[in-house]
């Protein structure tokens, strides 16, 4: 029997009434919720430093308000990580509600034991990512709703499919096809066709959530309800397989999942079939992710008009540089940006930012004393001085970094609707990651004539971050395109396209059954998404960039 799952929730923040969509468009057995991700966990860490009894997802909470009746009413179960760090706290609050809107027999339980906070002091928060048998545990006992913390993405799909299809923790393909899904599924509507490279192929102006047929040795179809916009292919789908990942061995809590196993069919319109999932057992260490407050921040982007603008940027930064001597932050960045053009129609377009990013453990050295100095140079500095904001005061920033721990450090406990407490065992067999051979890899293609283009007119892409890692996945659709890209998109042309990684560790990970490779550039996002390292911090356009850069494309492919 397939067991239908979907998503109504990417990140926190993401569209409010998804919930809402999700149940009234179509069959769902279970909807599912991801709300958490490693600056969300540092947001939350701050809520709860201003009020213990806070902590989690409180949109999550007015969702349920207008739609708990309804999920209830149609049968179909909640699962979701937006109690962060206090899942007991979102439970019991959804309880209250269920009482508060004449749900009585409704069951809420919850996950605990990722919590790690106490045995890493010094840090806002520290969680282990959880596998997905704590959530097999409370959906076995008749929940109805089951709140976590800090699971990975996919646990969030592959406790309700261990719990519907009564799954093992050896039953590692099985496991692994789940996990696939759940990773398609669990940022929304980046399997739908948002955020995608070849989003002109249709109609992205409001994508529908995605879903997945589940069924029980593990294979599933990714789909969406009927008549909501965007659209699921191959090349959607893939795009987001390649999101957020490194290598061939995907490593999870309760499975690593073999993505070089995968093969995805069409299977209809807005239909793609995922089967072929190889399953191994999980590495024996569980990532723990520590947040902690890194310092503070302060910016101030100087408008540059015209011409000279390289002087005028050198006449800034001597200025600047004297200014905060006698108060030096230990941190100090400056970067150009030239938008600007020559003879050009516009004062905005004949213009060019120049940044100026401070950090230091004392807030007041990047506060008034940095802002002082900037706002003192209006009229004695470049002709045409301006700013696009006036400096502010020093915000806190954060660092995210991660560590590992044996499974058995951890007590993962399902907490029922009665209060009662079923301990969750850790994992018996686990296997060390290693590498993956590098696989075969196709006759590269003939020589023929070649033409000065794009790469994106060839090849999708789509990149992410892990802490302080940026990866890019790079794919094309055909089997001739293919045999291209694996000879000539190598370490050396990656930095050579983008020179920000050329004196970076990168790591390529082929990927024939998805005609991909998956770089992992190391370090390219300093000490995470909270520290702000650079202008695109979260690396979300890294491979739009990558796209736009030219190098000589056969013709016969363009």
């Amino acid at each position: 029997m397939t067991l239908r799952i979907g998503n109504a929730s990417g990140f926190y923040g993401d569209r409010f009434d998804a919930v809402r969509e999700m149940l009234t468009g179509g069959e769902l057995d279970v909807l599912t919720g991801d709300y958490l991700a490693e600056l969300t966990m540092l947001i939350l860490g701050r809520d709860r430093l201003k009020d213990p009894g806070a902590g989690y997802a409180r949109t999550f909470l007015r969702q349920m308000e207008e739609c708990l009746g309804l999920a209830h009413e149609r049968g179909v179960r909640i699962v979701t990580n937006a109690g962060g760090l206090n899942p007991a706290g979102l439970a019991a609050r959804i309880q209250e509600l269920a009482d508060r809107l004449g749900l009585p027999g409704l069951r809420v339980a919850h996950v605990e034991g990722d919590d790690l906070t106490a045995r890493h002091p010094g840090n806002l928060a520290a969680h282990a990512y959880l596998g997905g048998f704590g959530i097999a545990a409370c959906l076995k006992e008749g929940a109805d709703v089951v709140v976590t913390g800090r699971v990975t993405d996919a646990a969030l799909v592959t406790g309700p499919a261990a719990a519907h299809f009564g799954w093992g923790p050896k039953d590692y393909d099985r496991l692994a096809g789940a996990v696939v899904a759940g990773h398609v599924l669990e940022c929304g509507a980046q399997a739908t066709g948002g955020n995608y490279a070849h989003f002109q192929e249709g109609d992205v102006r409001r994508p529908g959530f995605p879903l997945a047929e589940i069924h029980e040795d593990g294979t599933a179809v990714i789909t969406k309800h009927p008549g909501t916009g965007g659209f699921v292919d191959v090349g959607t789908v893939t795009a987001q397989l390649l999101y957020e990942t490194a290598g061939a061995r995907y490593p999870g809590p309760d499975v690593t999942a073999r993505l070089d196993t995968i093969r995805l069919t069409q299977d209809g319109p807005d239909r793609v079939r995922i089967d072929g999932v190889r399953g191994e057992a999980p590495p024996p260490t569980l990532k723990v992710g520590l947040n902690r407050l890194g310092g503070f921040r302060n910016e101030v982007a100087f408008v540059l008009t015209g011409l000279d603008i390289e002087a005028k940027a050198a006449l800034v930064e001597q200025q600047m540089a004297e200014a905060m001597a006698k108060s030096r932050p230990a941190q100090v960045t400056w970067d150009l940006v030239r938008t600007d053009r020559p003879d050009a129609p516009t004062e905005e377009t004949a213009s060019a930012l120049l940044r100026l990013v401070v950090r230091d453990p004392d807030q007041e050295t990047v506060g008034r004393t940095f802002s002082g100095a900037a706002v003192e140079l209006a009229l004695a500095s470049y002709p045409g001085f301006h700013v696009l904001a006036p400096p502010g005061k020093g915000t806190p920033y954060g660092v995210f970094e991660d560590v590992y721990v044996p499974h058995s450090a951890v007590d993962h406990v399902a907490v029922l609707h009665d209060g009662h407490r079923l301990p969750v065992p850790p994992a018996h067999e686990t296997l060390v990651l290693t590498t993956v051979p590098e696989p075969p890899l196709p006759d590269p293609l003939p020589p023929g004539p070649t033409r000065r283009a794009p790469l994106g007119l060839v090849a999708g892409a789509r990149s992410g971050d892990k802490g302080g890692n940026a990866n890019i996945g790079v794919w094309v659709r055909t089997d001739e395109a293919w045999r291209w890209l694996a000879h000539t998109l190598t370490v050396d042309r990656l930095r050579e396209l983008l020179p920000e990684t050329a004196e970076l560790l990168v790591t390529r990970h082929p990927l024939p059954n998805l005609r991909a490779l998956n770089f992992v550039v190391e370090g390219i996002l300093g000490e995470g998404v909270a520290a702000q390292h650079r202008f695109d911090p979260q690396a979300k356009a890294l491979g739009e960039w990558l796209r736009s850069r030219h190098l000589d494309i056969p013709e016969a492919l363009l």
